[in-house]
């Protein structure tokens, strides 16, 4: 049974119109294979700040998974160690200069992910040994404060990642039974001397957790409210579902019945078949949705803003037989809808939550996004298919927007405007390319303006209109083409590995933006 959740102050989304960025955190320089949550995500902060921004949207913080995907991942709840900070470590003094010494990155335009993973158990066993052996008085009343909040999930994600580990990597429906099914004896058992091993993954977490929260109030001091993820569904593969197998649609040995996904359409003749296991809803629905109730607090314990990945599927989803290997034998089932989120108010209050309703929309989406006034969002990049009415176009856009040159499921504007892989004809692509170079009042001639045009001609567009909120990539800040692209959705291969260059982003270019911020009227104030 899941434990109960613990009290929550709700955040107030303001209704001034407001800009960011979008950049993950593992995107940013860094000399440790990855970007993470140390120097340079402060300097990145410091940036936004000059600039006038008051918005930093970021990816999934969790641990990644298949594909090293965020959105794949072995926990909702847990911190992705892959972004804890050596050189904060350091300032902990749970690590020393020597302990350092050859963690160099000596190829940072990129993430490697193994080489980085490798890197941070070293340091954190190192960090680890030192915490329990030393002197840490302050640090471990933390540490012990961390284990009692976060008790609801820490002890099934330690345990699970730990099993896990000791049954090289496979599958929890792999496990032998006792511990697949989670028998008292067979767990007790298995945690018998390994306490210590267990010890230090909630620690790994409690690092993260601090590291995560001092971020965040520094970027509190400086008004730039974090925007994060939320995606619908949770891995099979993970600890949520291990723990909680009585709300997902499971056989005896734990394997889904039903998986997710989405029907054909224009774009997939055979649609796409997730794979997540289905929630039991009425399940969920009988325990006031608890679970939902603890993940969604959880994620407001980290930021301001959320973007609940995958909107359509709380009013209606598309349920596949786990027999099936494609998306197109699925029935349309009811989601939760009102009744989950008026569950959600009643105990965390007002929900500052962006609805990512892109694709298919259906009346009963809008309505259910109405009635609780999530504001949408609009990509400029699917503006230019069809004449003046398209819904993408500023000049279309309401208030309640957040308005976007493209997400880290598209290309860059600049990768946008070359691609020649589109599955539409030459002409369509020219006519589309044409009202775009018109309607952003490009140079006369396609071929004489610059990437550079482009992109903040894009950005100005967006800035000038009525939405609420306008986020755009630092790919497009900087005008980087196809190579700079973060995530090619149904492919699993290049993904997530993009890193921003130190010294891209400029004084110069914190000048421009800013002016452009104050311009539309979506500053905040200066200090």
């Amino acid at each position: 049974m899941f434990i109960w959740y613990l009290a929550y102050t709700p955040v107030q989304l303001t209704s001034s119109p407001t800009s960011g960025l979008l950049l993950h955190i593992s995107s940013l320089p860094g000399s440790y294979g990855i970007g993470d949550l140390g120097y340079e995500a402060y300097a990145f902060a410091d940036f936004l700040h000059a600039a006038r921004q008051s918005v930093w949207q970021v990816l999934p913080i969790v641990p990644v998974g298949h594909g090293n995907s965020p959105y794949s991942s072995p926990s909702t709840f847990a911190g992705n160690i892959l972004l804890v900070s050596p050189d904060l470590l350091l300032d902990y003094g749970l690590l020393t200069e020597d302990d350092l010494a050859t963690s160099a990155d000596p190829r940072p335009q990129t993430v490697h992910f193994k080489q980085a993973l490798d890197l941070k158990h070293k340091v954190l066993s190192t960090a680890w040994r030192r915490f329990s052996e030393g002197n840490f008085a302050e640090l471990k009343v933390e540490y012990e404060s961390f284990r009692v909040k976060n008790g609801h999930w820490l002890t099934d994600y330690a345990l699970y990642e730990a099993i896990k580990t000791v049954q090289n990597g496979s599958a929890w429906t792999e496990w032998p039974a006792g511990l697949r099914d989670r028998e008292t004896t067979a767990v007790a058992d298995f945690v018998l001397g390994r306490g210590p091993s267990i010890e230090q993954i909630m620690f790994s977490q409690f690092v993260f957790d601090k590291q995560w929260t001092a971020l965040r109030a520094y970027c509190d001091d400086r008004k730039i409210a974090l925007f994060g993820d939320l995606p619908i569904y949770v891995a099979q593969d993970s600890a949520d579902v291990w723990a909680n197998r009585d709300i997902f649609f499971l056989d005896a040995a734990g394997h889904p019945t039903v998986v997710s996904g989405v029907p054909p359409d224009y774009f997939s003749e055979t649609g796409q078949r997730w794979g997540n296991p289905l929630y039991r809803w009425e399940v969920l629905k009988s325990r006031d949705y608890d679970w939902w109730v603890a993940r969604m607090q959880r994620i407001l314990d980290q930021f301001d803003l959320v973007r609940l990945d995958h909107f359509r599927g709380f009013e209606a989803y598309w349920e596949i037989p786990s027999t099936e290997a494609t998306a197109v034998r699925g029935t349309w089932r009811d989601g939760p809808a009102e009744d989950l989120f008026e569950s959600l108010e009643r105990h965390l209050g007002t929900l500052p939550v962006i609805a990512e309703n892109l694709g298919v929309i259906t009346e009963g989406v809008t309505r259910l996004i109405d009635a609780f006034g999530f504001p949408g969002m609009a990509l400029l990049q699917f503006a230019f298919d069809s004449g003046p009415e398209n819904g993408f176009l500023p000049h279309n856009y309401d208030e309640n927007i957040v308005a976007y040159t493209g997400t880290h499921d598209n290309d860059t504007m600049v990768g946008w405007w070359t691609d020649t892989s589109s599955t539409q004809n030459a002409d369509q692509i020219e006519r589309e390319r044409q009202y775009c170079a018109e309607y952003l009042e490009l140079s006369d001639s396609k071929k004489n303006f610059s990437g550079s045009e482009l992109t903040w001609k894009a950005i100005s567009a967006l800035m000038n209109s009525s939405a609420r909120f306008v986020i755009t990539p630092v790919q497009d800040v900087l005008s980087l083409d196809s190579s700079a692209r973060m995530n090619t959705p149904g492919t699993t291969d290049h993904n997530w590995a993009w890193r921003m260059q130190k010294g891209s982003l400029t004084p110069e270019i914190a000048a421009k933006l800013g002016m452009l911020t104050r311009e539309t009227h979506r500053a905040r104030k200066a200090n």
